[in-house]
């Protein structure tokens, strides 16, 4: 409703304008680089948080003998920790200067970036931050899946000597599809959510715009510049991308998920 008139959340008239706030949003060359900028957020998301468990997940459950519980509570604790928080001790582990990865670059004779300045590699920093907060709530799930596949199909896989990565493609995924369904629609639902609270924190959306994503610009113009109209265009495009990526998920992902019985 809002999408459609011009409003500064102050005036008590409100000015319809009917469709030009998303022809205006359409033609903001700033729109189409936020937008580039979530669809980078959500790769990076649904593989570090998504891919990167799974297969830890496994590793705990079937490889490793040794130590299980040990790994399962340092992965699961940085969960535990806010993302305020959490978004200023990545600031200082990446600090160019005094931070231990800028220390670490120099005894190799390489100098540290100014991450949040550098394009790229502040959508990398911004989305770390984000991806502690879900990796170890997601490992625990998709582990208490793992956790329901027959041992016995494991060892005749290994008698068989079958390699890791068939036990695990051929065997694990199918057998846990159900909980990495979930996972994967929560990482989708999660993965531009959750980067608004380090990019308010760290960067504010900079540097021109290049840490910026779809929720945190709906806000911000909202917010900070009151052009409610294009935020709630803004919202409404959120909206319809989050849509369309469910629509795909259950159109060619659901269908191949094994449910026990």
């Amino acid at each position: 409703y809002l999408s459609f008139y011009d409003w500064n959340m102050v005036s008590p008239k409100m000015v319809a304008v009917g469709f030009d706030n998303y022809i205006k949003v359409m033609q903001d060359p700033v729109m189409w680089q936020i937008m580039r900028n979530t669809v980078v957020y959500l790769l990076l998301w649904v593989f570090v948080s998504f891919a990167v468990p799974y297969v830890m997940a496994f590793v705990n459950t079937f490889m490793m003998k040794k130590g299980k519980d040990i790994y399962k509570t340092l992965l699961f604790i940085p969960s535990l920790i806010s993302l305020v928080v959490g978004a200023i001790v990545l600031q200082w582990i990446f600090n160019p200067l005094t931070g231990p990865v800028g220390a670490l670059a120099g005894m190799f004779g390489m100098t540290m970036p100014t991450w949040s300045k550098t394009g790229g590699l502040v959508i990398f920093v911004i989305s770390l931050v984000a991806v502690y907060k879900a990796f170890g709530y997601n490992f625990l799930i998709l582990l208490s899946g793992m956790s329901s596949v027959s041992e016995e199909l494991i060892e005749a896989a290994r008698l068989e000597k079958a390699p890791a990565r068939s036990i695990f493609s051929k065997i694990v995924v199918p057998l846990t599809s159900s909980s990495a369904v979930y996972i994967l629609i929560m990482c989708m639902v999660q993965g531009i959510q959750y980067v608004f609270t380090p990019i308010k924190v760290l960067t504010q959306g900079g540097p021109n715009n290049a840490s910026s994503n779809l929720i945190y610009h709906a806000y911000e113009t909202a917010f900070t510049y009151y052009e409610t109209g294009i935020s709630s265009v803004v919202s409404v495009v959120t909206l319809v991308l989050f849509v369309l990526l469910l629509f795909l998920e259950f159109k060619y992902v659901e269908e191949e998920v094994y449910y026990e019985n």
